[in-house]
């Protein structure tokens, strides 16, 4: 091990590049009455847009092309192929051609930046596709931006208008006309997500679709639980003999298997449950072999039968459901004809009792930074405690992340997770500043929850798409990741702040840029808020029928890998490289790193109680007489009046507490390298650290045992880790980290003062005893109200990397 305090700074020139920043943006910047006229006065209306007020106002002219209709033949080929072109200074953005056609539909919506305008003139050209010459010209609609008008939602769209088409030089009208709308907008209007940008004019195909902006919904995940109680007449291919019968039952990928048999009967019992992660829509199906152990190394088919998923009760609480028989099919049997099918007499059967839960929340995420705890079942959701909102503004300084031309280039674009509710900005195209200025809500149904935002770089953008050296095809780099919980941040606040974006690579702790976020947590319900502190996190079967640790741990991985799935078959997809680091499919990897940083967070805490040992030492060694003598004094009076302490305690932790409350924290915690150990992490640890698992190294025995040992480690830094979070939940007691927890803890210290010292201590005693010796009949199966809040608390996990 290493010594025993982290470093006191960072490796680079100035160890601040790793802090929170605090950012003054102009959110919810309004275009003043009549315009101020950087181009010309665009603005007419009398309206202002109060929605996206947690984000800068970006202006866009919006160019949206319905139709044309009564367009001229080629007088080369007698037909028309048309096609449109829009044109701004130097931008110019095409729609697709239709073959022979008179009154083309194409409904699309150009979009140009203000920022980018270099001309007061909009350009809107018809032109007919031609295969081998030059494309023919057919009209043009010009526009003074001047005189474009301002649409501020939410006002109805702009009603598009026919416009005669003219001559290439205006000297008068030609045959045909075209409807246009064209207006002045933000990113707050509806054909923002859809349009074709400027910003974006180098990318063509496929790669259109995928740097545009998304909402994407996970799939609704249910545990499916199956039990299987006993099987009946199964008979073993070798005659004479009892099987050892085991059942083997598998969903997708998903594949369980119950003990052998304790005795050898044609009649097996097991009565065993196996548990998978399935998600609607139920596309698998349940697969169940009845299987014989004729060798250690080989197994015998008895029988076989497919279920739909479908078919299963779904059950909201832990009452039991009813239980049926099966038929098995003979292994092999399903391939004979019809005829042979009517010579089988009897058929095997098993017995099972099957449905899929909803009274669970089904964990695809770490539990550490979970954002989403309630059941899967719709019917047992409450009413939503709060909202969120998030701006997420733009990011700076990002590293180059690709070569394209010959020099470096980033196309970055943000993913934000919470809930159910997944969002992906738009891609910013060759920018190490990109500036998204788009704006997110959820609804909060507990405040003890983590939204987790991460960046990325986009390597899917058609025809410069990067390909991997194997032949693969290329993945979404990862830029960095930030998580906010909510619980740590004040009710109708906004929090602006620049968050640095940092990654651990081979080489160390890297910073990849800043990300600039505007966050705004509403409570739409105090007492809801304060109601739930004192209820267990996650639905109460978890704790009536818990799953073992070994059991969430699997069902999490089959659960992350769904998720990962179902979100890469949505259009565009989301990478199920981009699903697995904002879920942290690896957190539960051995890392060295992280176990020297689980174990510092326990020697930190321990160091309160020696500086507590040092300073009484101080008093009974009189280095302070003042202090020594008030000791003396409290001491005399609490061994005089016996029922003094108890009140006297919590008395002191209710001042403590106020007195601390001019200390709390003013910003959400972010990654803290030194907390993380990332700063002065050993170059071999980093190696086994980004080592694969197993082992890549070569000699069979030194890999088993090195995987043995990764594997064991990994345990024990999770168990150290919990010790750390539960000595550091103690210390937000009183530190206003979490701001409503303190409050409550506090008033109830004042109370619990204030009845303490009218009760004789005496009763105090009397019912503290009774109350631990209680009955079983009397205690509940769920965790008491002081650990529910205690299991609410935040930690300092969140600034682990």
């Amino acid at each position: 091990m290493h010594p025993a305090s982290p470093p006191a700074g960072g490796p680079g020139p100035n160890p601040q590049d790793y802090n929170l920043k605090d950012t003054s943006p102009r959110l919810g910047e309004r275009w003043p009455v009549g315009g101020s006229r950087s181009i010309g006065g665009w603005m007419s209306g009398d309206k202002y847009s109060s929605t996206y007020d947690l984000v800068e106002q970006m202006y866009y002219l919006y160019v949206r092309v319905v139709k044309a209709k009564d367009l001229p033949p080629s007088s080369i080929t007698g037909s028309c192929d048309p096609y449109i072109e829009v044109k701004l200074g130097n931008y110019k953005g095409t729609t697709k051609h239709f073959e022979k056609k008179h009154n083309p539909e194409w409904n699309q919506v150009f979009a140009f930046s203000k920022e980018r305008i270099q001309s007061s003139v909009l350009e809107v050209f018809v032109k007919d596709k031609e295969m081998v010459a030059r494309d023919d010209y057919l009209g043009k609609v010009t526009f003074d931006l001047n005189e474009v008008p301002t649409r501020v939602p939410p006002d109805s769209p702009l009603a598009p208008q026919w416009y005669r088409l003219e001559e290439r030089r205006g000297e008068g009208k030609v045959r045909g006309e075209i409807m246009l709308a064209v207006w002045m907008g933000t990113q707050a209007d509806e054909a923002f997500p859809e349009a074709w940008h400027s910003d974006a004019a180098s990318v063509h195909g496929e790669g259109v679709f995928n740097i545009r902006s998304k909402v994407y919904v996970s799939p609704k995940l249910w545990y499916l639980r199956v039990n299987v109680i006993e099987s009946q007449d199964v008979q073993p291919n070798e005659k004479g003999r009892f099987p050892e019968a085991f059942v083997k039952a598998q969903v997708g990928n998903q594949v369980l298997k119950t003990k052998i048999c304790a005795t050898r009967t044609l009649n097996p019992l097991w009565n065993e449950d196996l548990v998978f992660v399935v998600a609607e829509p139920f596309e698998e199906h349940l697969v169940l072999t009845v299987e014989d152990r004729v060798h250690p190394s080989k197994d015998d088919v008895l029988g076989k039968t497919t279920l739909p998923i479908s078919i299963f009760e779904k059950r909201l609480d832990h009452r039991p459901v009813h239980s049926q028989w099966f038929n098995l099919e003979k292994f092999g049997f399903g391939l004979l004809e019809g005829d042979r099918r009517k010579e089988l007499k009897f058929s095997s059967r098993i017995h099972l009792r099957v449905c899929l839960e909803g009274a669970y929340h089904v964990l695809d995420e770490s539990t550490m930074y979970i954002s989403d705890q309630r059941p899967t079942a719709r019917q047992l959701w409450k009413q939503p405690i709060g909202i969120l909102e998030v701006g997420i503004l733009s990011a700076q300084g990002l590293l180059a992340m690709k070569t394209k031309d010959g020099r470096g280039t980033t196309d970055a674009y943000c993913v934000a997770k919470y809930g159910q509710k997944w969002v992906r900005t738009r891609t910013i195209i060759d920018s190490f500043s990109p500036k998204w200025n788009e704006q997110y809500t959820w609804e909060v149904y507990d405040p003890c929850t983590v939204i987790t935002l991460g960046v990325f770089d986009n390597c899917h953008l058609g025809a410069g798409e990067k390909v991997s050296a194997g032949g693969a095809p290329a993945r979404d780099l990862r830029i960095g990741k930030v998580r906010i919980r909510l619980s740590s941040l004040e009710t109708d606040r906004i929090y602006t702040h620049s968050y640095p974006l940092l990654v651990l690579h081979p080489s160390g702790v890297k910073k990849m840029g800043e990300l600039q976020l505007a966050v705004r947590f509403t409570c739409l319900s105090l007492a809801n808020m304060i109601y739930l502190y004192g209820h267990p996190p996650l639905p109460k079967m978890h704790y009536i029928h818990p799953f073992t640790v070994n059991q969430l741990d699997n069902l999490r991985y089959q659960a992350m890998n769904i998720v990962a799935v179902r979100l890469g078959r949505a259009e565009p997809p989301l990478r199920k490289e981009t699903v697995e680091y904002m879920l942290d499919v690896d957190s539960h990897m051995w890392s060295m790193r992280r176990s020297k940083a689980n174990f510092f967070r326990i020697m930190s805490l321990l160091s309160g109680m020696i500086a507590i040992g040092k300073w009484f030492n101080d008093v009974s060694h009189w280095k302070n007489p003042i202090t020594t003598v008030l000791v003396h004094i409290l001491f005399l009076i609490l061994i005089w009046y016996p029922e003094l302490i108890l009140p006297t305690i919590f008395l002191y932790m209710f001042l403590i507490g106020i007195w601390n409350y001019r200390f709390r924290p003013r910003h959400p915690p972010h990654m803290d390298t030194r907390l993380s150990w990332a700063e002065a992490v050993h170059p071999d640890e980093l190696d086994e650290e980004f080592d694969t698992f197993p082992t890549s190294r070569p000699h069979d025995i030194v890999r088993m045992r090195y995987d043995r040992l990764r594997s064991v480690a990994g345990r024990i830094q999770t168990v150290v880790g919990d010790m750390a979070t539960q000595g550091e939940r103690f210390q937000s007691l009183l530190s206003w980290r979490d701001p409503r927890a303190t409050s409550l803890f506090i008033v109830f210290c004042l109370c619990a003062a204030v009845v303490l010292y009218v009760t004789p201590f005496r009763v105090v005693a009397l019912v503290m005893g009774l109350y631990m010796l209680r009955h079983p009949r009397f205690r509940s199966k769920l965790p008491s109200v002081p650990s529910n809040f205690f299991k609410r608390l935040p930690a300092r996990t969140d600034s682990l990397l």
